[in-house]
């Protein structure tokens, strides 16, 4: 399991993609809304390799009281402008610019209180200040063995630059 602030290497063949923490996202978002995330492949490694490369951003964080991002695909780090290592070091509140964070809290509490939530919409900021407003996104809670929340994560495939 992750701890607060401890971000994991980056996905690739030598730590199967980080299958455990994909399995995490994966089995918390169809516990939640009953769909799957991503079409289950052959095998679990398959499945986590998939989702890295998938063509839709998926990302999430960990429950510290200033959360820090835990995993993002190459899709959220190219949206976000961000390495791995910079997108596993970077409190998620800083994916909202100041004005906007305070709605971005409301949805984080939104989720806490009700498991998941669909069809959010929100303007963002990457590292390098390009500004883009994602549309129908889901945003669930990440929920471990134990029935513990340990973070929480969201997915879209749907965004313009604004």
């Amino acid at each position: 399991m992750i701890g607060p602030g401890v971000s994991m290497e980056k996905p690739n063949p030598s730590n199967d993609y980080q299958v455990s923490h994909v399995g995490l996202m994966t089995g918390s978002f169809k516990a939640l809304t009953g769909r799957n995330l991503i079409v289950p492949k052959v095998g679990l490694v398959e499945s986590a390799r998939a989702l890295y490369h998938a063509p839709f951003f998926v990302a999430s964080h960990d429950s510290s009281t200033d959360p820090v991002l835990t995993y993002g695909n190459l899709f959220a780090q190219r949206l976000f402008e961000m390495s791995w290592s910079e997108f596993t070091s970077t409190p998620s509140r800083f994916t909202a610019e100041e004005p906007n964070r305070e709605e971005r809290a409301r949805l984080l509490s939104e989720v806490m209180t009700h498991g998941f939530i669909e069809n959010y919409s929100g303007v963002r900021i990457s590292a390098r200040g390009t500004r883009f407003r994602i549309k129908q996104a889901t945003v669930w809670n990440l929920t471990g063995s134990d029935g513990f929340r340990v973070g929480q994560a969201a997915m879209f495939d749907h965004w313009e630059g604004i």
